[in-house]
């Protein structure tokens, strides 16, 4: 099955066919740095993780931008309630943005342009807009007349024959389906402070929407392969996108538009006033493991609503714990010399590749990500049974353990610095086997051992484990 993708803009299945052979170019909405991401934030940043890594694991070469949007209506307001410079105030979400990334072991895009950065880029933009017929300026304002862009609507799906502009706007966001003409430049007022820049399309800031436009063309080009988003980017930012992007650049701008669902907590809205709104800091300091939150995003389908709640982070613990604690059982075999004399090899190779095609398969269609998940679950109590009978060849276990380096390049939640330590894995051997006849002082003696050389054992229901200590 060739890799395929619902897009948005066709609302249907398509092959992915990259503009360029081999490589791929991602442009992916980041946050706008008013505040602490939240967890639906992270939910559509796990998606875009996701998907940037298996474009990798299907051998593209991928660019990907993610924007961080430090100028609008919201970050000049919020910084003015601090009383903080607009760069000071935007520094402190940007620094934890970065750090809640790390937590979730999301990769790290090529790019990370701030809007501040390419004021430029986004008055040329303007300008092309302006020569072409597609502005009118009001006090000031220059503003995108919709009019002018019949096509206007078609990624949101908006009825052409019903749609009337409302007059125009001036605030970055608004109502869904308040179809109106939005301010590509806004001239300086009081309210804005000391928020401005000096420009010949006068003094003024950007609109929102015009900055995604200019910072995507400025490192993808004015036609790329895939634009990502929640399903509440789609209009009118993304829609907003699409007409100043291809009337400014006269290109086909985005191939393919990909969307996820909202995130749910407790199956409610997420609401500060309901208490059900979540950091990732907040979450670790309940005792939440990233990686348990890291599966709890990733294993529901991206265009299908999410609930997340703490139940289900406990349980995705589990799941995680359970292939940790395999991968780790692989190691000590790996380290042993079991020769295949009861025959097995053959077995487990067939074993492997199926699990490889079921999860290719379901990941190739439209990053079905369930099925291929239960292709990983369904392998390990085969494996577990041929290690329990002694059947299972130091070649074979080193084999598997290839295989989930592969899977793990793009789930991200099994593989850990730590692993495979062959003397700690022997010292806690040793320690079970202590715990086991009840010689305390022994088992108390080898904790202090594995403690000394930088590790923390944790002792929980599915078993003990161990991890390097943090400085």
């Amino acid at each position: 099955m060739a890799l395929r993708f619902y897009n948005s803009m066709t609302r249907k299945k398509e092959e992915f066919i990259s503009l360029q052979e081999g490589k791929a170019g991602l442009y992916t909405c980041g946050p706008t740095v008013y505040g602490y991401a939240h967890i639906g934030n992270f939910r559509a940043y796990m998606f875009e993780d996701l998907l940037r890594r298996y474009l990798k694991y299907s051998g593209y070469e991928v660019t990907q931008v993610m924007n961080l949007t430090d100028v609008d209506d919201k970050t000049i307001r919020r910084s003015q309630e601090e009383g903080l410079p607009l760069q000071e105030f935007t520094l402190r979400f940007k620094d934890a943005f970065f750090n809640d990334l790390k937590t979730l072991k999301i990769e790290a895009a090529e790019h990370y342009p701030a809007a501040t950065d390419h004021i430029p880029e986004m008055v040329e933009l303007v300008q092309r807009l302006q020569a072409n017929g597609n502005t009118y300026d009001t006090g000031g304002s220059i503003y995108f007349s919709i009019a002018s862009f019949p096509e206007y609507g078609r990624l949101a799906n908006l009825d052409p024959e019903s749609m009337r502009a409302c007059g125009r706007i001036d605030n970055d966001e608004y109502e869904k389906d308040d179809a109106r003409d939005f301010a590509l430049w806004k001239a300086w007022t009081d309210g804005d402070g000391d928020v401005f820049w000096e420009t010949v399309l006068g003094k003024g800031r950007p609109g929102w929407h015009i900055e995604c436009s200019a910072m995507s063309t400025r490192y993808l080009g004015t036609n790329f392969d895939l634009h990502t988003g929640g399903v509440d980017n789609r209009f009118p930012h993304h829609e907003n996108e699409i007409a100043q992007s291809v009337c400014g650049y006269k290109d086909k701008f985005v191939k393919y538009w990909l969307h996820c669902e909202f995130l749910l907590v407790d199956g409610r809205k997420m609401s500060k006033s309901l208490g059900n709104f979540h950091t990732i800091p907040q979450l670790l300091e309940m005792g939440l493991d990233p990686l348990a939150i890291r599966y709890a995003l990733l294993s529901v389908h991206y265009r299908m609503k999410l609930n997340f709640t703490i139940d289900g982070v406990k349980a995705a613990a589990q799941s995680v714990q359970r292939l940790q604690n395999f991968y780790k059982a692989l190691c000590r075999v790996a380290g042993q010399d079991v020769t295949d004399e009861a025959g097995t090899d053959g077995l487990v190779m067939q074993l492997l590749q199926n699990t490889a095609d079921t999860f290719r398969e379901a990941l190739d269609d439209d990053l079905n990500i369930a099925p291929a998940l239960g292709a990983v679950f369904t392998l390990l109590p085969e494996i577990n049974r041929l290690q329990d009978e002694n059947r299972l060849s130091s070649r074979s276990a080193a084999r598997v353990r290839n295989l989930l380096d592969r899977v793990d390049s793009v789930l991200g939640v099994i593989i850990q610095e730590e692993e495979c330590n062959s003397e700690i894995e022997q010292l806690m051997e040793e320690r079970q086997a202590a715990r086991t006849a009840k010689d305390w002082a022994e088992a108390d003696r080898i904790r202090d051992r594995i403690q000394d050389l930088g590790y923390v054992i944790e002792d929980s229901p599915e078993g003990p484990r161990y991890y390097r200590k943090k400085c």
